[in-house]
Order: structure tokens, then C-alpha cells, then sequence
């Protein structure tokens, strides 16, 4: 048996470990492993809350999210209020496209420990909201309240890094890459938001250097489709094609070991490959997960498939929280200027632009392009 012995807690502890391993290397198999040992922690102690926990942080990763909600609410009912219990729940209900019950939840979290854990979650909702600032704000405390191991910590302050991004700041976010790259050295999450900074600046060979690096490291599909569009953007089309071609592979390698990929995959094929079979992808990921970046993929793959007035509902529900969140709004704009809805397709398109006018290194191209053909009105 995995795990070494018949004792429950050190076979969760084992569980959690794996989960931490298959973030850290990308590796999903280490999802399988988790599942082995948490398993049999269960068959051991049915009411083992830290396998409870092990199983419903496994459910999220596999994106199953009623079924950590199922996992959680079990937790609960045995433990009462526990602050980890709670982190399960919410980012289940955030993923569900339950906000309102999130805030309730990530709030009763925050009551109990407002650690790392509970304002990164914080910071996490706000940004959903539109927040920008009040974002910065949470993952601010949470990167000073420190987290259990040094990955933990260095993993928020990129994620803060990536709202400095999001916000124009690009000093700022460059100043979070480097200290996580001090704290430790060549970190991928921050090799790969250094390599974001670079393109914005236009220094697409850094940038490429960067993104291989990180690449090398851990190819996961967001750097991965990062190093692509970057190629792209620097004329090295073949190249791009080679990554584009890699993260179907990485995500058949995710789907394989019990990881949903149908959203992940809708974004990435509406922009890199079949917009029929990113709308097919779209409409099962928005079945699951109705949140509001699934109605952001759905509306751009009806979008790319020549049906922007089908995408139009969508656009409307992908904006439904106040997101100022780049990408989406450049797609908002885009689909309201096919339908010639020009006031809406130039507030959506400047409000890409507005925080930071090289938020990606193909689209910001494109949003200038579209709102310059809109001119002022």
C-alpha cells in the first residue's frame, strides 16, 4: 500500500503533500497518488477531517466542484467551523459561479483565521469585482500574514505581482517577480511573470528567454500558450505553432489522469485553433462551471465562430460582477463592434487599454487597432 502504514492522519498528510508536488513540478500524476492515500485514509477513519479536506482539495484541482462542495459539506457537519473547511467550500462556490454564497463563505473563513489562505481568497474576489485596489489591499495582508513553506508565500506575492500587472503598475509587478526570484531562485510563476513584464515593455527576446526558462521548468499550458503568443507577437510563427501545439498535449495529459479541461482548452482553441470545436468545449465548460470566465469563453468562441449575436447574453454574463479584468473586456469590445454597438465597443476596448496597454502582447495590438477603427464617435 501507498503510504507506508495504516495510520489515517500521516496518509492525509501524504495526500495534501502530493496535491502541494502536482502544483509545484505540473506533474498531474501526483493527483492519483493523492487519491490513492486519501482514499484509504477514509476507508480508515470515515471521519478523518484532514482527509475530508484531502479529498475536496482534490476535487477542486480536478475541477469536480460539486463534488468538493459534497466533501466539504461533510467536513463541516463533523468538525463545525473550521477555516480550511471553509477555503474548500468557497473556491467551489467561486468556480460554480455562486458568488454571493463565496463571499459568505471566504467572510466566516476570514472570521476564524484571516491568514494567507482566507486574503488571498479575499483578494481573489474583489479582483472578480472589479476591485483592483481593494485586491492589491487583501493580497498585501496575505503575503504578510506568511504562509507554511516558502513556495506558499512566493506563489501569493506573484499573484500580487500579477495585480500590480493588471493595474499598469509594470515597476511594481517586476520589483514582486524579482524578490520571489531571490526568496527562490528560478521560480517559474515568477520567471513567467518577469517574461510577461518584458513583453509588455517590448523586449521580446528577454521575454522568450524567460518563458523558455520557465517552460523548461514546468510546462504548464499558461506559460506555455505565453512563450506562443509571444513568439507570434515577434514574428516567429513556426516556433508558435510548435507550443501551440504542446498544450493540447499537456491538457490530453491532464485530462488523462481525471482533470477537466474543457474551459482551459475553449479560451486556447477560440484564439489557436478550431472555433467548432472551441464552441463545443465552451458550451460543456459553461454547463459545469457556469463562473463568469466560462461565459467569457463561450461568448468568444460563439464569437469566433461567426455568431456574435448568440455571444452577445454571454458577454453580458461574463461582466456581470464589474470585471475590469483585461482580456474579457477586450473580447466584450470586440463582439459589441460586430454588432455595431460602437458606444459599448469603445468603453469595453479603453478599458482594456486603460490600466496597462500591453496587457497581452496580441490582443493590446488588436484593441488599439479596433478602437482606432471606431474613432471617437
Amino acid at each position: 500500500m501507498e503510504g507506508g502504514d495504516d495510520n489515517p492522519t500521516a496518509l492525509a498528510q501524504l495526500g495534501a503533500a502530493y496535491l502541494q508536488l502536482a502544483r509545484e513540478t505540473g506533474d498531474p500524476g501526483y493527483y492519483a497518488r493523492a487519491e490513492s492515500v486519501l482514499g484509504r485514509a477514509l476507508e480508515l477513519d470515515p471521519d478523518s477531517l484532514d482527509a475530508l479536506i484531502g479529498v475536496g482539495s482534490l476535487a477542486l484541482s480536478r475541477h469536480e466542484f460539486d463534488e468538493a462542495i459534497s466533501f466539504g459539506e461533510r467536513a463541516l457537519a463533523l468538525s463545525g467551523p473550521v477555516a480550511r473547511v471553509y477555503g474548500v467550500i468557497g473556491d467551489a462556490q467561486i468556480e460554480l459561479g455562486r458568488y454571493d454564497e463565496a463571499v459568505a463563505t471566504i467572510q466566516a473563513m476570514v472570521d476564524l483565521r484571516p491568514d494567507l489562505a482566507s486574503l488571498s481568497r479575499v483578494s481573489y474576489l474583489r479582483e472578480l469585482h472589479g476591485d483592483l485596489p481593494g485586491a492589491i489591499d487583501a493580497m498585501e495582508r496575505a503575503l504578510s500574514a506568511g504562509g507554511p513553506n516558502a513556495e506558499n508565500t512566493e506563489f501569493v506575492r506573484v499573484q500580487l505581482g500579477n495585480l500590480h500587472f493588471a493595474a499598469g503598475d509594470l515597476e511594481e509587478a517586476e520589483r514582486l517577480y524579482q524578490q520571489a526570484l531571490v526568496q527562490l531562485p528560478d521560480y517559474v510563476y515568477a520567471l513567467g511573470g518577469l517574461a510577461r513584464v518584458r513583453a509588455a515593455q517590448g523586449t521580446f527576446d528577454e521575454s522568450i528567454d524567460l518563458f523558455r526558462s520557465a517552460t523548461d521548468r514546468l510546462p504548464i499550458p499558461e506559460l506555455v500558450i505565453g512563450l506562443g503568443e509571444t513568439l507570434e507577437a515577434a514574428g516567429r510563427q513556426a516556433e508558435a505553432d510548435d507550443q501551440y501545439a504542446l498544450v493540447g498535449a499537456i491538457q490530453r495529459l491532464y485530462a488523462a489522469n481525471g482533470v477537466r479541461t474543457d474551459l482551459e482548452l475553449a479560451a486556447f482553441f477560440a484564439d489557436h485553433g478550431d472555433p467548432q470545436e472551441a464552441l463545443e468545449l465552451a458550451r460543456a465548460a459553461h454547463d459545469a462551471e457556469p463562473n463568469t470566465r466560462a461565459a467569457d469563453a463561450l461568448a468568444w468562441a460563439l464569437y469566433r465562430s461567426g455568431d456574435a449575436a448568440a455571444a452577445w447574453a454571454f458577454v453580458e454574463e461574463a461582466l456581470r460582477l464589474g470585471t475590469v479584468d483585461a482580456r474579457i473586456r477586450y473580447h466584450a469590445g470586440m463582439i459589441a463592434m460586430a454588432l455595431d454597438r460602437d458606444d459599448q465597443a469603445r468603453e469595453h476596448l479603453t478599458t482594456a487599454l486603460e490600466r496597462n496597454d500591453r496587457f497581452s502582447p496580441l490582443d493590446a495590438r488588436q484593441a488599439e487597432e479596433a478602437l482606432a477603427e471606431l474613432g471617437s464617435g
